[in-house]
């Protein structure tokens, strides 16, 4: 259906979901978590980190998605990228100002001092999807290292939203250390279901990935094992059974249930929502 004749709230939907503001959101509520269970609390530092966070997570989505060559190639049967070529001119803008917002907050926080730290995690980001690595003759993106792609994902997602709590509250990262693990984890296992969307093009690209390894089966046998090892850790650490326990089940049906003829909504959405869903249980239940 053209985009003009959606319906206003599908088109609102669209605009939230392949802006990466839904994702975004879910990083902000992440880091919110985090905040909550770091000794000193959060303060007016901790509302400027988990807006940072908002603002580097906008920066880093979409950048990659407004990438030169991914805006020269057919868009397919994905709404998502159709939406992303055709907004690519505001998704430069979004990235533009909420880099600004970022880096005026970078300089009046003080976060200066955190450079040597900082700047590897930017580099990890900026090559996800730039070809920065020289390998068999090319240049390759981090992302087409064997296996390393969830990896990589929920090693910096943990740092930001885990790691840039204690720092930014003067906190070793050994009083955050059960949650780091525990966030790794559950990143890990959710970002494996985005490689299972993406099954078809990774292996007709040659990248190996946990389903071209090991089929879309396999793949979610490892992803559900990484999100009950989430689960297992957010009980050792004396999390409310529930508040563990329901965004876990919620986690291993969206596993169980992908496959990449599944549409946009349910990765973008449903996928993505589970973040979202944990940072509420953390502070309903």
């Amino acid at each position: 259906m053209p985009a003009a004749r959606r319906a206003l709230p599908l088109r609102l939907l669209d605009a939230l979901l392949f802006s990466s503001a839904w994702l975004a959101l879910a990083a902000a509520a992440q880091t919110a978590v985090a905040l909550r269970q770091v000794p000193a609390g959060g303060g007016v530092a901790g509302r400027h980190l988990v807006v940072l966070v908002f603002a580097a997570t906008l920066v880093t989505y979409n950048l990659d998605a407004a990438l030169p060559f991914k805006y020269r190639l057919p868009p397919g049967t994905s709404g998502r990228k159709n939406w992303q070529q055709r907004h690519r001119p505001a998704l430069l803008a979004l990235a533009i100002g909420a880099g600004l917002t970022d880096v005026y907050l970078l300089l009046t926080d003080g976060w200066v001092r955190f450079l040597p730290l900082l700047l590897p995690l930017t580099a990890l980001a900026v090559g996800y999807s730039w070809p920065v690595l020289r390998w068999r003759g090319r240049w390759r993106a981090i992302r087409e290292v064997p296996l390393l792609k969830v990896f990589l994902i929920a090693g910096v997602w943990t740092a930001v939203t885990g790691g840039l709590p204690a720092l930014a509250l003067h906190e070793p990262l050994t009083s955050v250390q059960g949650l780091l693990a525990q966030r790794f984890c559950l990143v890990t296992g959710l970002a494996i279901v985005f490689d299972i969307r993406d099954y078809s093009r990774d292996r007709a690209a040659g990248l190996r990935t946990f389903p071209v390894v090991l089929g879309v089966g396999g793949a979610q046998a490892v992803a559900v094992g990484f999100v009950v090892a989430a689960a297992a850790v957010g009980l050792l650490r004396g999390g409310a059974p529930l508040a563990v326990l329901l965004p876990t089940a919620l986690a291993a049906a969206v596993i169980l249930a992908a496959q990449e003829t599944r549409g946009d909504y349910f990765f973008a959405l449903l996928t993505d929502g589970v973040l979202l869903v944990q940072a509420a249980a953390y502070f309903v239940l």
